[in-house]
């Protein structure tokens, strides 16, 4: 008996094609509040047409797609379809806008970018070479506040579960590279008793960052140094480090370079952890990670996508030891940790 061969068709293809047709729907539900609604209680097509002010055939048509999309589930079913609906689980957690772990402006942040990317092809023709940081290097604090207004909420979660994956018990201080709004030192400092925390950043981004550590009570236990850590000097003293959802924004010879600044400011017996979207180590995806290499095009900066076989050699080549590279958050992010020798 032979095997059928597989046929071969045009369905990724056409997925391709229209993929931004999802994203403009996701827009429109966040938008419209849709998620909030359905878990205020209007779960069926009346009561979310009254809710988000539109005819009930747009919202039939809005709610067809977010089921098929399963962003919405089913809670009843008629002969006609669900008679009801309930969000799924992500959208509960993170799309009800009442809630303080809204996530909306998150998804919606890089909305402004569709343009952008719709012009890609000629982005990729430029064979100028790319600025250092591109957009980031004329960073103002209006631009980092909204930036973080965006990144706030995501940026905490990330934070938390750093505190719930490592064990920072005993450590002293913290330097938190590119920390932005200071949210893997905020989750730090509360978590660990005795730690105190740096927050190394663009002097704009460090403004930012001083009302968040107000707004949460810390700033009497983390600090906050504005410069560049590619040209700047490292703070000393700190026996740990992380640099967290910068690594797409460099290219290899400057990963290497805060690596190894990192390891040669930290106290001997120190560790680093880098949190980054990193492709697999064979280079094959995830598409994340790989497009916010591909991001970079767009910002004109000169960063890349990374392998997590090449943090690992950019650890090893610093001088860490005990380094590996561990699953962050699946499909996003990864963390390479190593340790200075005492």
């Amino acid at each position: 008996m032979t095997d059928t061969p597989t046929r071969v068709d045009t369905t990724r293809l056409q997925h391709l094609a229209r993929g931004y047709t999802e994203t403009a729907v996701f827009y429109a539900a966040i938008d419209l509040d849709l998620f909030s609604h359905v878990s205020q209680g209007a779960t069926d097509i009346d009561a979310l047409a009254d809710a988000m002010s539109i005819t009930m055939l747009n919202a039939e048509r809005l709610v067809v797609v977010c089921l098929a999309l399963g962003l919405l589930e089913p809670d009843d079913t008629s002969g006609n379809g669900p008679s009801r609906v309930r969000n799924a689980a992500d959208c509960e957690k993170y799309l009800v806008s009442t809630s303080d772990r809204y996530a909306g402006a998150w998804m919606t942040f890089t909305r402004r970018e569709t343009g952008d990317w719709f012009d890609l092809t000629e982005s990729l023709r430029d064979l100028e070479p790319p600025a250092t940081l591109g957009i980031y290097s004329d960073m103002t604090v209006e631009r980092a506040r909204r930036y973080h207004a965006a990144t706030y909420s995501i940026g905490m979660g990330a934070g938390r579960r750093f505190c719930r994956h490592v064990d920072l018990t005993g450590r002293r201080h913290l330097l938190d590279l590119g920390g932005g709004s200071g949210a893997y030192s905020i989750n730090a400092v509360k978590t660990f008793e005795g730690l105190r925390a740096t927050v190394l950043d663009l002097p704009p981004v460090t403004v930012v960052t001083q009302e968040y550590l107000e707004q949460n009570g810390v700033s009497d236990l983390v600090d906050t140094v504005g410069g560049d850590f590619i040209a700047d000097p490292l703070p000393t003293g700190c026996d740990v480090a992380v640099m967290a959802s910068n690594l797409p924004i460099y290219d290899a010879e400057r990963i290497q370079l805060v690596v190894q600044k990192t390891f040669d400011a930290l106290e001997p017996g120190g560790e680093m952890h880098l949190v980054g979207e990193t492709l697999n180590a064979d280079g094959v995806g995830p598409v994340d990670a790989a497009m916010w290499g591909m991001a970079e095009v767009l910002y004109g900066s000169g960063g890349r996508a990374h392998t997590s076989t090449e943090c690992i050699g950019y650890f090893e080549s610093a001088g860490f030891a005990d380094v590996h590279n561990v699953e962050f958050i699946r499909g996003t992010l990864t963390r390479t940790v190593g340790t200075k020798p005492a």
